[in-house]
């Protein structure tokens, strides 16, 4: 998967934006300030961490060789995702999808109406 694709699919979600506070070579995706998604833009292929359930964190692990645990975040509730082909997209999107709502539920209400009346 290619920057351009992964950061297409990571801006489908609803009030996400982009930053850059890492570095000039990791995007981070949020939603009101909050980190939904770090893609390391150097890495070839390219890898996103995702935050994910526990349970599917494990789960994820264990059927993909190419999702290992979140590097330099909480390995509780956070992949690391290796973009090398070998992960369906729907999957990669599942997982991606997830990670937002995950966010999003943990947003107070203000901000959530914030983001659904944009």
């Amino acid at each position: 998967m290619q920057l351009q694709e992964i950061e297409k699919l990571l801006l489908k979600r609803q009030g996400s934006y982009i930053d850059y506070p890492f570095g000039d070579d990791i995007m981070t995706l949020k939603i009101e300030n909050k980190i939904f998604a770090i893609v390391s833009e150097k890495d070839n292929p390219l890898r996103v961490n995702l935050k994910c359930e526990p349970n599917d964190a494990i789960a994820y692990r264990e059927i993909y060789k190419s999702v290992i645990d979140g590097y330099h975040m909480n390995k509780k509730h956070w992949n690391t995702i290796i973009l090398d082909g070998s992960i369906p997209k729907s999957v990669v999107e599942d997982m991606i999808s997830q990670s937002y709502e995950l966010v999003f539920s943990k947003l107070t209400k203000k901000e959530k109406e914030k983001i659904l009346s944009s």
